[in-house]
């Protein structure tokens, strides 16, 4: 016999969700939050994860969201268990992941007398979140109205806005009263609402006077049809179209490499190659170069088309497109001109100069964090979902192909500690299997990302283990600090590797030393097994920093030399 909450405030909220399809609650244990874990358990429509450590279950539930397209609810019991929520939070604002936070409280006039687990969880998420919301106690005036009003607006709001909105939950003793049979609710009219959208004429007349036409793609998820609208703009060459690996985007005359085309441009190849019209689409870039370039540059105009977010990253914006790139792209490919433009065929001569630097460097190269990435792209299957940790990890993602792969990575904020927690949610929830390609340092902050129980056995998970934060021997700056201090505080060099943690989670492990073993022991790791596997390459004998320094310097023409040529 099932047994439910009887707290009505819960009996509501789990109606709601269902009723929205919000069907997937990643719970972490604890008392205050138990009527919640209780509730949703014994639904039938539900499907409950158990993930321990609070700071994780909110990365595995923006995993399982980005996986599903859906909104995940993750809830905790009260205290520090929801501040432990934040990282998570900030990073579904910023990427746009619906994410809905629901936190047990103590009763609010508990707040401020130093009763246990009690912080000031109400608006703990104001300045990262679409909405922050409380629920009425069941024994106040009125409270089922208004609890019902308010969980359907924020549902809807965190379905409209993509992002993560937060329910504050405040729960009187006992928690632990349950009931065998639920109440009947009244079902919902749902009100979300789509913005339209019409293209400014304006637009037009500035895309068919513009003679340098640059589109650049940042961080989004994989879309057809846009990828099918920027082609068509392609096609004749009548733009230029940067993109990178976490842009989802696969066409032969997209330029996808944006680091190894401008890396090392000079003051001069910025006013050469300038656009006189830029349009960005998503979210974050990765490259800093491309953010000194435009900035630089100066276009005349500039359009940024984003549901959610105008950013003036480049400091020239002159148009807000608040819509999807899918509609806009739609609107604007029935009125303009399509025709061939010089300013293409500057940018493929650059391409294809630097694409054959690029070939002839990975061939010189051998056993190293860089040969590393070369050989993934070359061995991971097509049908791979793969996540790359931030720092070191997406910076080389760039430089090599996964046209067939879609890549995910958490450039909301950028941060590394979520990033196998985001992964192994992602895994969980997708039929594709997953794999996590990652840093060191990346992995051991985020350990408890492995303590579940849902792992599928086709995740897979590789670690580049150069002994440190190599980031921080790559970028410039920290090279200025004595080494004593960029080793210990910055760089942060260690000994440890992933062998007895494999173990203890369930993973299979393998441990790969050199040049000899890398390539052949990829050959099989992609196979089906019984048991997820974990594969780490250590590179401490080598100087990784200096092997991508070298690389870009080739790609400007200098005459390098790498530590593999004097065995040649």
């Amino acid at each position: 016999m099932k047994k439910f909450s009887s707290k009505r405030s819960i009996q509501v909220l789990a109606h709601i969700l269902k009723e929205y399809g919000i069907l997937n609650v990643v719970i972490s244990p604890g008392s205050r939050n138990a009527p919640l874990a209780i509730h949703f358990g014994e639904m039938d429509e539900m499907n409950t994860y158990s993930i321990v450590d609070e700071r994780s279950a909110a990365f595995v539930a923006l995993g399982m969201a980005q996986s599903t397209k859906m909104p995940v609810a993750v809830t905790c019991t009260s205290g520090s268990a929801s501040a432990n929520y934040y990282p998570a939070v900030t990073e579904a604002f910023y990427q746009n992941v619906p994410l809905l936070v629901l936190t047990a409280d103590r009763p609010t006039d508990y707040v401020d007398i130093f009763d246990g687990q009690t912080i000031r969880q109400k608006d703990l998420y104001q300045l990262h979140s679409y909405g922050d919301f409380q629920l009425m106690e069941d024994d106040k005036d009125g409270s089922e109205d208004y609890n019902f009003e308010t969980v359907k607006k924020a549902v809807e709001l965190c379905i409209e806005k993509q992002g993560p909105v937060h329910i504050n939950i405040p729960l009187s003793e006992p928690l632990y009263d349950l009931v065998t049979e639920l109440p009947t609710f009244p079902s919902i009219e749902k009100t979300i609402q789509k913005r339209p959208y019409d293209l400014p004429p304006n637009l037009v007349a500035d895309w068919n006077t513009s003679k340098r036409i640059l589109i650049l793609v940042g961080t989004r998820a994989y879309s057809e049809e846009l990828q099918a609208q920027l082609s068509q703009l392609v096609k004749n060459h009548s733009v230029v179209v940067l993109c990178e690996a976490n842009s989802n985007l696969h066409h032969e005359k997209f330029f996808r490499h944006i680091d190894r085309y401008i890396y090392n441009f000079s003051d001069e190849d910025f006013k050469i190659y300038a656009p006189d019209l830029l349009i960005t689409v998503g979210q974050n870039v990765v490259s800093k170069k491309v953010k000194q370039f435009l900035r630089k540059s100066q276009p005349k105009n500039h359009w940024h088309i984003d549901e959610f977010w105008q950013p003036d990253t480049y400091l020239c914006l002159t148009q807000k497109v608040q819509t999807k790139a899918e509609i806009f792209f739609g609107k604007l490919l029935n009125h303009i001109k399509l025709e061939p433009q010089p300013y293409y065929n500057l940018w493929d001569v650059l391409r294809d100069k630097k694409d054959a630097k690029h070939k002839e460097y990975v061939i010189r190269t051998g056993f190293s964090d860089f040969n590393l990435f070369w050989l993934i792209s070359q061995k991971v299957p097509a049908n791979f979902n793969i996540h790359f940790s931030n720092s070191s990890a997406i910076r080389y993602a760039q430089l090599f192909d996964f046209n067939q792969n879609k890549i995910y990575c958490n450039r909301g904020t950028s941060g590394i500690d979520g990033s196998t927690s985001t992964a192994m949610g992602f895994a969980i929830k997708n039929e594709n299997p997953t794999l996590l390609v990652t840093g060191d340092l990346s992995f051991f902050y985020d350990i408890n990302g492995l303590w579940n129980q849902y792992i599928p056995p086709y995740t897979r998970i590789i670690i580049f283990n150069n002994g440190e934060g190599n980031i921080f021997k790559i970028i410039p700056g920290p090279d200025k600090a004595n080494s004593n201090i960029l080793d210990e505080f910055i760089a942060t060099t260690h000994q440890k590797n992933a062998e007895h943690l494999a173990k203890h989670f369930g993973f299979e492990y393998i441990k790969v030393e050199d040049d000899n073993t890398v390539e052949r022991v990829l050959d099989n790791f992609f196979n089906p097994d019984v048991q997820p596997k974990i594969l780490e390459v250590c590179t401490q004998a080598v100087e990784n920093a200096e092997v991508l320094r070298s690389y870009f310097d080739f790609l400007s023409g200098k005459d390098v030399k790498t530590p593999w040529d004097a065995d040649n």
